[in-house]
């Protein structure tokens, strides 16, 4: 792995666990995303599941209405194993890829039952054996559903850590490994839900709103060429967010 530039290696002095803090009391203002809202509504490791991947390459509220249509009419494994695929792409529908994700649902399901007893298993290794289901989903449903420790990398992950300069990576994988030894334990489970919510609303891919960010002065901004205008603060407080 190549060396960090001057600019991010700036960034490596300051305490990451007052910069994590620091989002944590600012990404309470925005609503939460929806695989969060699940969890705290009903912490049911199966609903988690599928709300994640429903959630993939899909805007938080599309798949809200989606795996609320859906679990209105089937909310276990063996009542979604039953529906037909065409169904399901109909429930589901316009979550990205539904047609696709609506035979991952059904696969999953149906291996859940042979395999697992009808249980989502709170083991990665396993996760990943499902239909649909890769590290990031993986990770996510072991962290929100069952309390164990780890760091979920996503997209919003990936590029904040190493906008922020707090990793050098190239790779979501090689990012979650990098977090690993950066970040105290007890933020692993948390890191997704903040970073995601602070990606969504300021730092965006394309001009961030570094006027709104708490933590830019310490900031390597590693491939930030333009930001964009700062709003006023949002006003809409989540619940959950606890650390």
């Amino acid at each position: 792995m190549s060396r960090p530039s001057h600019a991010s290696a700036r960034s490596t002095d300051f305490n990451l666990a007052e910069a994590i803090r620091r989002l944590r009391r600012v990404v309470a203002r925005w609503r939460q995303p929806v695989v969060e809202r699940v969890a705290n509504e009903k912490p049911d490791p199966f609903r988690i599941l599928i709300a994640t991947m429903l959630s993939l390459r899909t805007k938080d509220e599309t798949t809200d209405e989606a795996a609320r249509r859906l679990f209105a009419v089937a909310s276990t494994p063996e009542a979604m194993a039953r529906l037909p695929e065409k169904r399901l792409a109909r429930l589901i529908y316009p979550v990205g890829f539904y047609n696709q994700k609506a035979c991952c649902l059904r696969a999953a399901c149906s291996l859940l039952l042979e395999r697992f007893g009808g249980r989502v298993p709170a083991d990665i290794d396993a996760l990943v054996t499902l239909p649909g289901v890769g590290r990031k989903v993986a990770n996510l449903v072991v962290t929100r559903a069952f309390h164990l420790p780890g760091i979920c990398v996503d997209t919003h992950v990936h590029r904040i850590s190493n906008r922020l300069g707090w990793v050098v990576t190239k790779t979501p994988e090689e990012t979650e490994r990098a977090l690993y030894d950066r970040i105290q334990p007890r933020w692993w489970p948390y890191l997704n839900l903040y970073l995601v919510t602070w990606g969504q609303h300021c730092c965006r891919p394309t001009h961030p709103r570094c006027g709104d960010c708490p933590i830019a002065a310490r900031c390597a901004r590693v491939g930030v060429t333009s930001t964009g205008k700062s709003r006023p603060p949002a006003r809409r407080l989540s619940r959950g967010l606890q650390a």
